[in-house]
């Protein structure tokens, strides 16, 4: 793995449905009425039914000063278990919700396999690694504290 990629893992448990979460994830244009760090999710093509092909353009702030935009292209939907798509921009790479169930509860893991691409980020990622790590923590902290209470909202 170079310098200016990274392998993020977060999981999280729900006490919720598979279905449910999978209801709300998989409307990544309602974002922003959850998940505080989704500033913006503008469509910029439709995908097919299961919304493979679609493309968005994501802007997401950060617990640090600056912010970031790309573009995520959907590659795999396997209902109720796995939505993966393909980022293009300031970060490029892959992005993966895995959902399984564990009794009522829903399992959520998010890979986030990606290169920064902004020339300051590629300088200083070597140095900077930690604290992108945080970073990135604290934005999926965020959402899955959003998730819940928007979970909360539909029950």
């Amino acid at each position: 793995m170079s310098s200016t990629e990274f392998h993020l893992v977060t999981e999280w448990i729900l006490d919720a449905s598979v279905e449910d979460v999978w209801r709300v994830l998989n409307a990544p244009e309602a974002w922003p009425d959850w998940w505080p760090s989704v500033k913006q999710v503008d469509v910029l093509r439709e995908g097919d039914q299961a919304g493979i092909g679609s493309v968005l353009r994501l802007r997401w702030s950060t617990a640090l000063p600056y912010e970031l935009t790309f573009e995520m292209q959907t590659a795999r939907v396997e209902p109720l278990s796995t939505i993966e798509g393909r980022a293009t921009g300031e970060l490029e790479g892959i992005g993966r919700w895995t959902l399984r169930s564990e009794g009522s509860k829903c399992h959520v893991r998010y890979d986030w396999i990606v290169h920064v691409t902004k020339p300051w980020m590629v300088i200083l990622s070597f140095i900077l690694k930690p604290v992108f790590r945080w970073n990135h923590n604290i934005v999926m902290e965020r959402g899955r504290r959003g998730l819940v209470r928007q979970l909360a909202r539909k029950t």
